[in-house]
């Protein structure tokens, strides 16, 4: 039963408690977990499968350090398309998905149409991904890179102050 991005689930604190748990310790125990929001076992396990089945909680995964193995540069490309229609918009987005140094693509509004967020090892590689690889996705036209120098904050988890004040309005 996973929603659309447009479709909200209706959360109770217990429901943030859990989310807040879990975005801070994705390994954490159940028994633990039911410790932390006050909860039985089996109430807590219920809750977070029905967090999964509703599209709430999307998975879990490791935090890997990109630096670790061997990923020095970060670059934002801001590419505009050649052409706009559904067609090449489908082929650009079913071929950008298989470049794995992509590690995120947005479908952007303003000067550019897609903002990709790329990993390479150095410079070297960051040239022939560019030259090679994204510059010869479908319909491609302009490309725009920005290399980060450095990242002043880099957030994975989802803000759930905003959720928090939904529920105490609905009370």
């Amino acid at each position: 039963m996973n929603r659309t991005n447009s479709e909200r689930f209706p959360l109770d604190a217990l429901d943030l408690k859990i989310l807040h748990a879990l975005q801070d310790d994705g390994r954490i125990a159940n028994v633990a977990l039911a410790v932390h929001v006050g909860l039985s076992p089996s109430s807590t396990l219920e809750r977070v499968k029905r967090l999964e089945r509703s599209g709430v909680i999307q998975g879990f995964t490791a935090r890997i350090n990109r630096k670790a193995l061997g990923h020095d540069v970060v670059v934002f490309v801001q590419l505009t398309m050649r052409e706009h229609d559904r067609k090449a918009l489908t082929q650009f987005e079913m071929a950008v998905v298989k470049l794995s140094e992509v590690l995120e693509c947005h479908h952007v509004a303003g000067d550019y149409d897609f903002l990709l967020k790329v990993l390479a090892k150095d410079v070297d590689s960051l040239r022939r991904l560019l030259v090679d690889r994204i510059s010869e996705l479908p319909s491609v036209g302009r490309i725009h890179s920005l290399l980060v120098l450095d990242t002043v904050k880099h957030v994975l988890d989802v803000p759930l102050s905003l959720a928090e004040s939904d529920v105490a309005e609905s009370r």
